[in-house]
């Protein structure tokens, strides 16, 4: 094992349990063909995508991946400022980092930041999913090679110092979320040090409705602009959605079936403020400030900044 391709203890039996509502099958299956049936649309969506100029293409995308989770039947809960396209590629670009809980993390900051994003080569081979993220652009890196790595981080630093938002799970591996999560490896910020280029980093978490309960009449969900209002559990009534979770050697369709299944799924994802690579020293300290950030619930609760 090396520091760029860690495990975590997180399995599917002991972690991705549903203890809320559940969905019958035919309701199930229909969210399982919407949601494949949205992802299918992108992939053959992407080529005309690509003709569109910076700014209508950020925001289409920003549509279509926050369709890609409503599809599959999980609520969003979108906390702090979404990008704002301008259209210019003159400045370094922002790296975007996230905790790695789920396959759903990939469209969720999609819909907030659009990006190339760093993946594991394996991704390249999933149905759908992967032909998809190679025409979006997806940076694949080898993780077992140690030797590619140095060739990953001057990708990444070119791809900001051309404007490119790049997004990366630094964590290397997903874990259930119900603990704190993994070390942030400081590879890809040294990239942003090369290029110069500001550190955004963003919470991802998963709630559950208890099976019993229901949102007090009155109680909205605050999502992103773009999309209609829905109805949620207030946060402080949900628990941990285990069923979110996409850790070990679960196999992807068994993961597709436990969200469809697991009725009262909110996704929340968390803008935090930039980080600026060039005030810190080194990039352990770059990617130590990220996670301490990320991992702090006190400075994570500003519920003035959500979208309605």
């Amino acid at each position: 094992m090396n520091p760029w391709l860690p495990t975590a203890p997180c399995t599917p039996r002991e972690c991705a349990g549903h203890e809320g509502r559940v969905r019958g099958r035919p309701a199930a299956v229909a969210l399982l063909l919407a949601g494949c049936a949205c992802i299918l649309a992108g992939a053959l969506g992407a080529p005309f995508a690509a003709m569109l100029g910076a700014a209508r293409r950020e925001r289409l995308i920003r549509r279509w991946a926050y369709g890609v989770v409503r599809a599959f039947g999980v609520r969003v809960r979108i906390v702090g400022t979404p990008a704002v396209p301008d259209g210019s590629t003159a400045a370094p670009g922002t790296l975007v980092v996230a905790n790695h809980i789920s396959w759903l993390d990939i469209p969720l900051v999609a819909a907030v930041f659009p990006g190339r994003m760093l993946a594991k080569s394996e991704i390249r081979d999933w149905p759908l999913l992967g032909p998809l993220a190679a025409r979006g652009g997806t940076l694949f890196v080898e993780r077992d090679r140690l030797r590619a790595l140095p060739a990953t981080v001057r990708t990444i630093g070119a791809a900001l110092r051309g404007g490119s938002r790049v997004v990366v799970f630094p964590e290397g591996t997903t874990w259930c979320g119900r603990g704190p999560g993994g070390r942030f490896g400081p590879a890809a910020f040294q990239a942003a040090i090369d290029a110069d280029a500001t550190v955004r980093p963003v919470r991802i978490s998963y709630r559950a409705a208890p099976a019993k309960h229901t949102a007090p009449a009155g109680r909205v969900a605050s999502v992103e602009h773009t999309a209609p209002m829905e109805r949620f559990a207030p946060p402080e009534h949900n628990t941990p959605a285990g069923a979110a979770a996409f850790v070990g050697d679960d196999p992807l369709i068994a993961s597709l079936w436990r969200v469809v299944t697991a009725a009262g799924l909110t996704a929340e994802i968390r803008v935090l403020p930039p980080i600026q690579a060039r005030g810190l020293p080194d990039r352990r300290a770059l990617a130590r400030r990220a996670q301490t950030a990320v991992a702090n619930e006190s400075a994570n609760r500003s519920p003035e900044s959500v979208h309605h």
